[in-house]
């Protein structure tokens, strides 16, 4: 039995086609298929049914899967255990954070605590939300730093983890200017003559809450580049190969240089929070101190 199976096991369950979940796996589909094999050779049993639309749990994969969960569970809780005691309960804090965060966000607000508290030993780790997510889940940090929304689905229950409000902020739709100093272009377009648009991808969670909350009036966009960084599609953006909605504790400079303006209303504008997850399975006492101190204070 290899950790990683039970990891790609939980991947193809939840994306349901084998190209989506090696991509989340950051492996190869072929590697990805022969672990997959691998996996239902040592249980005994086919655990997902191939089709053209993709893959879907067996009844034998569908009762396998709450045990993989708990077994993931298990393992990284006996190593957290066994790491806490050999290191007897160091002040190192780690903290997933995605990537816009960690260049924008994270540096001040960390800076703003510090005033106030030491930290300890920082260790930050700064990926795609999607993967965040995962290394929040498998117990691998304290913390977990993102943007937020209340109608944008999370991985995270209730009784596993809790959040706090660490800041705001505002995803707006930007593009480069025209020569007149005005948008290239302007929301909501039109079918005969739709916006271009500079996508987040599927492993972005800035995509996600955009897809969850854009339901009003109808906007007419023509996807032409799709990245989960919000630093390339600032940089696309920017030289004019179409409108992003852009967290403005990113796009900020480029609006004060007038490199990005608007390409629509406020009306288009979404608000936004900042949010730190915290995992009630994986803490020590430099996390439980820096929580209680949060719980009574508003940095941001």
């Amino acid at each position: 039995m290899d950790l990683d199976w039970l990891k790609d096991f939980v991947a193809l369950a939840e994306q349901k086609t084998f190209s989506r979940a090696a991509e989340a796996r950051s492996v190869t589909q072929p590697a990805f298929s022969r672990r997959i094999r691998a996996l239902e050779d040592w249980v005994g049993t086919p655990l997902f049914a191939r089709g053209a639309q993709g893959a879907t749990l067996t009844p034998a994969g569908a009762h396998f899967q709450p045990a993989a969960h708990e077994l993931m569970r298990s393992l990284e809780r006996a190593r957290r255990d066994t790491r806490a005691v050999g290191a007897q309960d160091t002040a190192t804090l780690s903290i997933a954070a995605t990537h816009a965060l960690s260049f924008t966000f994270f540096p001040r607000w960390v800076r703003q605590v510090m005033r106030s508290r030491p930290l300890g030993t920082l260790n930050l780790i700064s990926d795609s939300m999607e993967a965040c997510e995962q290394i929040m889940l498998s117990g691998e940090v304290h913390f977990l730093l993102c943007h937020f929304h209340q109608d944008a689905p999370t991985r995270f229950e209730a009784d596993r983890f809790e959040s706090a409000r660490v800041g705001d902020d505002l995803l707006i739709p930007l593009c480069a200017p025209s020569e007149a100093g005005t948008g290239m272009w302007s929301l909501p377009g039109s079918l005969a003559d739709p916006v271009p648009h500079l996508a987040y991808s599927q492993a972005s969670g800035l995509g996600r809450i955009l897809a969850s909350c854009q339901n009003g009036e109808p906007i007419h966009l023509a996807t032409r580049f799709t990245s989960h960084l919000a630093a390339t599609l600032t940089t696309m953006a920017r030289e004019g190969h179409g409108a992003a909605w852009l967290p403005q504790t990113v796009a900020t400079d480029d609006q004060a240089r007038g490199s990005l303006v608007r390409a629509g209303p406020e009306q288009f504008d979404v608000p936004i929070e900042i949010r730190l997850f915290r995992s009630l399975e994986c803490r020590n006492h430099a996390a439980d101190e820096l929580w209680d101190y949060l719980s009574e204070t508003q940095i941001y």
